[in-house]
């Protein structure tokens, strides 16, 4: 039978020290999870602890109340020593209703906590979900912990004083479960009441209604005869520093800001709103004091226009979108590849084909950045591998840019621009001098002797071309999608000039190989498999991997952060090992490069499910690989 936690004393036992907990939120689209876990996870990061989260929305933006698709979660992970995952399976799940029972019930632990809102499980709301019959009392619970309580009826309560009609009072029971919820994991009580505050500075009720079911809460669980004790997770041994919690988007966000001024240039956004992208253009528009200019464009096509119109002018220029806006783009993106010009296409990955899944991860578009373009127009790729990395990731891509004279894909995907994580702010005097210079004298002649501008004389170290602001006396040039002669940029439908710019365009983005740092090899150098990933497999390789040499077996792992040009040491790596493991939220698209770029039996581990890999699938899918002896 369920363990049903309902009558058993009250024990004033100090709390209980744990080093780790995974907890997960979920209920309707309406019921605040998002907003829930991210406060919960606030609260850990000013405690200290090292955390990892996965924010799960559904795909369907007004689904039915009450049904399985319109269920949305929050899962956090917080602990006091480093990890890099949001964690395989929760030790928690705080279930608003019946649907996020049905939906999520799969993932928790076995014998793990269950805290359930009865009042919502009424005979429609069960059917809606999908239930024969109540699972409270089935034994669908059986071997689970469960804490029965009546969030909505004892919200209600909290607030009556206030004199908050019932159907607004019954929006503040996320609070209240965050409230039972920190106490239960001691977390500090004041941010969070300050945060409301904050919040809801408008409306002085939903102020007062929010921190009285979010003390409601936290007093329930200090004073109900339901729990033994709290437990206690000590703060993460950090590096010293200043640190913030932040997520992908606002960390990429401000890596954009970051280069604008590293540059000393203006920097430009010219997007269309798309998810999960959209945060990065919400976040930029708020930072118009740094020179930021953010334009949300009519569509897609227009978006990379006006980016691409901004760089000929001489400004840092950014199109952020994901896989369908990238197919949309194609035309103007390679328009870019023919006229030399700095842009950053940063795409935030998602589900595919063409809508598929909004909400959901994936990390598909690689060939698509690799080679989905018309005719050669080779692109250099830069992968976020880290929440918090990509701030450096995207100050990267627009290094590239500017000093090659080129686009460049930037990767993220739904799980990095959600996910949240601690991050140490750098000393801005680290961060590289990415300021470049633009063409002020004529560097040819016309036919009649006469100085002008030759916009395609390169750079002989680094192959770009001359970056000339319009409007500079002497300077008077053109470009365009017809292919240009080498140097003059005059249009020309010269065979042998076409192959030549072709060759040119292309030995330029190999060229940059030289300027990236090798790859590295991680864990047992003299390990028979290596472990290469890109992008945001990161986290559950690295969880995997340390599994396996706990283990007693040898792994190695490479995780690639430029992936075109690669890192010009990979082949020699790659050389040393006899088995490659290539784990990837796609069918096998960087197996199939590897396989033609080296020649190596590279094995894929492909998850396609919208959800980011665990630490235990990899753990899994290297030991099979080891045992496989074909």
């Amino acid at each position: 039978m369920s363990d049903t936690v309902q009558d058993q004393p009250a024990a004033a036992q100090p709390a209980e020290s744990i080093d780790r907990v995974i907890i997960r939120f979920a209920g309707d689209s309406g019921d605040g999870m998002q907003l829930t876990g991210d406060r919960f996870t606030s609260a850990s990061a000013l405690f200290g602890n090292d955390l990892a989260t996965l924010p799960d929305f559904p795909a369907e933006i007004r689904a039915p109340a009450g049904t399985i698709a319109g269920v949305s979660a929050f899962q956090v992970h917080i602990s006091d020593h480093d990890i890099t995952t949001p964690g395989d399976a929760p030790n928690v799940l705080v279930a608003m209703n019946p649907a996020a029972l049905h939906s999520d019930l799969y993932r928790l632990e076995k014998g793990g906590s269950l805290i359930v809102n009865t009042d919502a499980f009424s005979d429609r709301n069960l059917a809606k979900a999908g239930y024969d019959a109540d699972p409270l009392h089935d034994g669908t619970l059986d071997g689970y912990k469960v804490y029965e309580i009546p969030m909505t009826e004892l919200t209600k309560k909290s607030v009556e004083h206030l004199g908050v009609k019932p159907r607004d009072a019954e929006r503040s029971k996320n609070f209240f479960a965050l409230g039972l919820v920190s106490w239960m994991y001691t977390r500090p009580v004041e941010p969070t009441l300050e945060w409301i505050k904050t919040k809801f500075a408008k409306s002085p009720q939903v102020i007062d209604a929010n921190t009285a079911a979010f003390k409601a809460g936290h007093a329930f669980g200090e004073t109900a005869e339901l729990f033994d004790h709290p437990y206690e997770i000590e703060p993460a041994d950090h590096e010293p520093g200043t640190y913030t919690n932040i997520t992908g988007n606002v960390a990429l966000a401000w890596g954009l800001v970051a280069a604008g001024q590293l540059s000393g240039m203006p920097l430009f956004l010219g997007s269309y709103p798309i998810t999960p992208a959209s945060d990065i253009l919400h976040e930029l528009s708020k930072h118009k004091n740094f020179g930021v200019r953010t334009m949300q464009a009519e569509d897609e096509i227009a978006g990379v226009g006006a980016a691409l119109g901004a760089a000929f002018g001489g400004h840092l220029a950014i199109t952020t979108t994901s896989g369908p806006g990238v197919a949309l783009k194609g035309e103007t993106i390679g328009l870019a590849v023919s006229l030399e010009l700095p842009l950053v296409v940063v795409d935030i990955q998602r589900g595919g084909p063409s809508t598929g899944l909004p909400t959901k991860t994936e990390a598909s578009d690689l060939l698509m950045a690799l080679y989905g373009r018309h005719g050669e127009s080779p692109m250099p790729i830069v992968a976020a591998s880290t929440p918090a990395g990509c701030f450096a990731d995207a100050i990267e891509a627009c290094r590239i840019a500017l000093k090659y004279r080129t686009p460049v894909f930037l990767l993220s995907d739904g799980y990095l621009a959600n996910g949240a994580e601690p991050w140490k702010l750098p000393d801005v005097e680290s961060l590289p001098d990415i300021s470049t210079e633009f063409a002020t004298e004529p560097n040819g002649e016309n036919p009649g002797g006469d100085a002008v501008h030759h916009p395609y004389v390169r750079d002989p170290d680094t192959m770009a071309r001359a970056w000339a602001l319009p409007g500079t006396p002497g300077l008077e040039h053109r470009v365009g999608g017809l292919e240009k002669a080498d140097g003059s940029g005059n249009v020309s439908y010269s065979p042998e000039n076409h192959e030549k710019m072709t060759h040119l365009r292309q030995a330029k983005i190999d060229a940059i190989a030289r300027d990236i740092p090798d790859a590295v090899v991680e864990g047992d150098t003299d390990a028979d498999l290596v472990v290469v990933g890109w992008g945001s497999t990161w986290g559950a390789i690295s969880g995997g991997i340390d599994r396996v040499r706990a283990r007693g077996r040898k792994v190695a792992r490479i995780h690639l952060r430029h992936l075109n040009p690669l890192p010009p040491n990979l082949g020699d790596l790659l050389a040393g090992f006899d088995r490659f493991l290539v784990p990837e939220m796609n069918l096998g698209q960087l197996s199939k490069v590897l396989r033609a770029e080296f020649l190596v039996d590279a094995r894929s581990a492909t998850k396609v499910k919208g959800l980011p890999f665990t630490a235990s699938e990899i753990e899994v899918a290297i030991l099979d690989h080891m045992e496989d002896v074909r």
